[in-house]
């Protein structure tokens, strides 16, 4: 294992570009909840992925945007210290669209960084735009930094260049022993992802005045005599109104919810779920800093290092 390497790569961009795509894909299987909705990922997540000759620790963080409320504040701030003590930074952007504002602050960031970090610009979503296009949108982005970055153009949906882009984050990360188990593929406990599900399948069903005043606390998990999965959550909205709209008609629409969320949890830990959802109003819940420690955001924590 003398030539064995082993880095932590920390990916950052702003909402919606398609990071934890981009992990679950690199990974072959999902430990992140996707959605078309920005701002699915909210807490720092470690993917791990093992070869034979290295492994690759990804952290997956929340997109930096604007804050409006204590949540938005804290999601920036774990993506920001995510790149703190890293061996790779990976900028993940949407370069079917010129940079934006979010880029733009992305881009002063990375500034600030060590220079001595390896940083790879990877440009995705080349599935949306015709070729021609292509290069002055990725022009336009390397310029945005102050240095030269490593520059590969993929695609996270079709799985396009995601070999090459592997490789090249193999050959910047250094030479040592891998520090996870090589059957290990997430940080994460079974039931965080399982309310990570829980809020994807959220996401995908509802309009577009509740998905982010949407939490999720899981209340009992637990395996039952017969190897069954028995969870219990909570699903926290900020309006009475949103509360409706969250259980539906009858209740159609959080038997949805729940459908979904529990398919994607018995795929994930390959055993049958039984899932009962409710759903209660906690006004304002993402600018109460209490409410936002219970659901596990360490709001005023000092954060561990990712790395070594």
């Amino acid at each position: 294992m003398t030539d064995f390497r082993s880095g932590f790569i920390a990916i950052i961009g702003r909402p919606n570009v398609g990071k934890s795509t981009l992990v679950n894909a690199l990974l072959g299987q999902k430990i992140a909840a996707v959605s078309p909705k920005p701002q699915t990922t909210r807490k720092r997540q470690l993917g791990i992925l093992t070869t034979d000759t290295a492994q690759l620790v990804f952290v997956d963080t929340p997109g930096i945007h604007t804050p409006r409320h204590k949540l938005g504040e804290f999601l920036n701030q774990e993506a920001q210290e995510s790149l703190e003590g890293v061996d790779v930074i990976l900028w993940l952007v949407d370069v079917s669209v010129n940079p934006t504002e979010e880029d733009r602050q992305i881009a002063s960031l990375l500034g600030r960084t060590p220079r001595r970090t390896p940083l790879v610009l990877a440009a995705n979503k080349i599935d949306l735009i015709q070729p021609p296009a292509l290069i002055p949108h990725l022009e336009a982005y390397q310029k945005l930094v102050q240095r030269e970055p490593h520059v590969i153009s993929i695609s996270a949906t079709e799985n396009r260049h995601l070999d090459e882009l592997r490789d090249l984050l193999i050959s910047l990360s250094p030479v040592r022993p891998p520090e996870y188990d090589e059957e290990q593929v997430t940080d994460s406990y079974e039931r965080d992802i399982a309310a990570d599900l829980i809020r994807e399948a959220c996401l995908h069903r509802l309009r577009e005045e509740v998905p982010h005043g949407v939490g999720v606390r899981i209340d009992e998990f637990a395996e039952r005599e017969n190897g069954m999965l028995y969870i219990a959550a909570t699903v926290f909205v900020e309006r009475e109104s949103q509360k409706g709209i969250v259980i539906g008609e009858g209740g159609k629409m959080l038997k949805q919810i729940g459908s979904s969320a529990r398919k994607e949890i018995e795929e994930m830990g390959g055993r049958p779920v039984f899932l009962e959802l409710r759903v209660k109003v906690l006004k304002d819940w993402r600018n109460n800093e209490d409410m936002l420690r219970r659901l596990g955001y360490k709001i005023g924590n000092k954060k561990k290092k990712t790395s070594r």
